[in-house]
């Protein structure tokens, strides 16, 4: 019976071996912004965390305003999911190896909440991007990403026609779609409370 344990440990309250994490999750006074609610126990430090705020951080040289300046209510979404990336402890389950020169781990599959991809969708459905994935195919050539030669700038519904298209295919699989709810301890929630205690603890649990 101590062999299993062992292994649902191992998952649970880490940090995935990546281009900014930290190698153990422990609290962190000054987190910046929207990562704050991961304070308590994140993988991720001050300046990553204040870095997920910027428009092109050095974190990725990731540019969201590749088709022109993205809404502050759609932006929130992406830095909401750049904090969860980088802080959250609790992604263990779905932590998977990666062939990326930049980072040994990533994530597959987490399932999202329905109401935070829902509401990313909603929030985003009139930003414009020209690309499906997001992890791949840009062109790299200024030192930041840009849309690939011949690919159109659209709106996000258009290119996403429903928030499964968008949470499931931008980050090639990060995220899985669910039609859980929050707080039902089956799905991981990008925003929460952090006054009630942070509530993927026991969704990591579960899926442990």
């Amino acid at each position: 019976v101590a062999w299993p344990a062992a292994t649902q440990d191992s998952v649970l309250n880490i940090c995935m071996d990546a281009k900014h994490h930290k190698t153990e999750p422990g609290p962190e006074g000054q987190l910046y912004g929207q990562c704050v609610l991961w304070k308590d126990n994140a993988c991720c430090t001050a300046n990553t965390s204040m870095e997920a705020h910027e428009d092109q951080s050095y974190l990725y040289n990731f540019n969201w305003d590749h088709c022109g300046a993205m809404p502050e209510k759609c932006k929130r979404h992406f830095i909401q999911d750049t904090c969860l990336y980088e802080c959250s402890p609790n992604l263990g389950p779905w932590i998977d190896q990666a062939d990326n020169s930049w980072r040994k781990e990533r994530i597959r599959d987490v399932p999202l909440c329905k109401e935070d991809c829902d509401q990313w969708w909603e929030d985003c459905q009139d930003a414009v991007t020209c690309k499906v994935n997001w992890h791949k195919g840009w062109n790299w050539t200024t030192g930041t990403n840009q849309c690939p030669k011949g690919a159109m700038c659209q709106k996000f519904k258009f290119v996403f026609p429903t928030a499964a298209a968008l949470c499931e295919q931008i980050w090639s699989g990060s995220y899985r779609y669910t039609s859980y709810h929050r707080g039902s301890g089956r799905c991981i929630q990008m925003w929460f409370d952090p006054a009630q205690g942070n509530p993927n603890v026991a969704v990591a649990q579960y899926y442990a």
